[in-house]
């Protein structure tokens, strides 16, 4: 479709501009187009480099795991690739004694009075 000057069709694109600026101001305001703009796009655990064509596999690790602390300077971020960051927070239910599989939290499995009955007898 053809743009006429002064038209209403150049109204409508100036409002579709100005829409698109806003959307871009409000996603660079995100923590990670802010940790990605602030930080090498390399995985901080393993070291795989990133480009912008796989840099959806890169994500935003918050250090204390609390996804509501983002500090302008960055301080509570780190960069991880997908496996890294699925690690990290493994472990950090292990830590917590959290065992978790698609069904939900386990149960404890290990139990330290199952030979106690034999010992008894000797």
């Amino acid at each position: 479709m053809a743009v006429k000057k002064g038209g209403a069709d150049q109204g409508r694109l100036d409002r579709v501009v100005a829409e698109a600026r806003q959307a871009r101001e409000a996603r660079d305001k995100g923590y990670r187009e802010q940790a990605l703009k602030m930080y090498p796009w390399v995985c901080g655990r393993c070291g795989r480099e990133f480009q912008r064509e796989n840099l959806r596999e890169l994500t935003v690790h918050h250090r204390n795991h609390d996804h509501d602390h983002n500090p302008p300077d960055g301080s509570n971020w780190e960069l991880l690739c997908l496996y890294c960051h699925d690690n990290e927070h493994q472990r950090q239910l292990e830590a917590n004694g959290v065992m978790v599989s698609e069904e939900g939290p386990a149960g404890a499995t290990h139990n330290p009075f199952a030979a106690l009955k034999d010992l008894m007898k000797k």
